[in-house]
């Protein structure tokens, strides 16, 4: 798993923690992995790098709206860039992100080949979040956003969302 953080002041960490996900509000947009880096310079003022889960994410305003909202409120003036190089990737979500996804019912990402035999060979690789029974089928590619496919236990018979690889 590789780290996406450049630096990250040890002060802001905790504030930036409090931001949600709007798509999955279980996850930070720490646990995320979109926050690239923040710094504070002597006068208050918090200069932020984020990458979106993808390029067309509708998320970045509402995450950019509550990173202002939520370090103004601890007394710092937030200024955002939006970084696209390099591209975000599940391997930035945090083992507690994983740990968040699967208690909220969305299977974490596989590795990347293991994905594509999921998702275009049907093996069952992908474990039920109610049950973590493997034996589950692919409903659909596309879930309730276009990175995350949807499934069902074969056991259980519980539908789940599972957020696909992205690298």
């Amino acid at each position: 798993m590789q780290s996406n953080l450049q630096h990250i002041d040890p002060i802001l960490y905790p504030i930036l923690e409090q931001v949600s996900d709007p798509e999955i509000p279980v996850l930070s947009i720490m646990d995320m992995g979109v926050v690239r880096s923040a710094t504070i310079s002597d006068k208050k003022e918090v200069k932020l790098q984020i990458t979106p889960t993808y390029s067309g994410c509708p998320a970045m305003d509402v995450i950019g709206d509550d990173i202002k909202t939520i370090l103004n409120k601890a007394g710092y003036n937030a200024h955002i860039e939006l970084v696209l190089a390099p591209a975000w990737t599940t391997d930035w979500i945090t083992p507690k992100g994983r740990k968040a996804l699967e208690t909220y019912g969305i299977a974490a990402p596989l590795e990347a080949n293991a994905d594509k035999e999921v998702l275009l060979n049907g093996k069952r690789m992908v474990k039920c979040t109610n049950c973590k029974s493997q034996n589950t089928r692919l409903v659909s590619q596309f879930g309730s956003t276009a990175c995350k496919a949807q499934f069902q236990c074969n056991d259980c018979l519980e539908p789940f969302d599972y957020f696909k690889c992205l690298k």
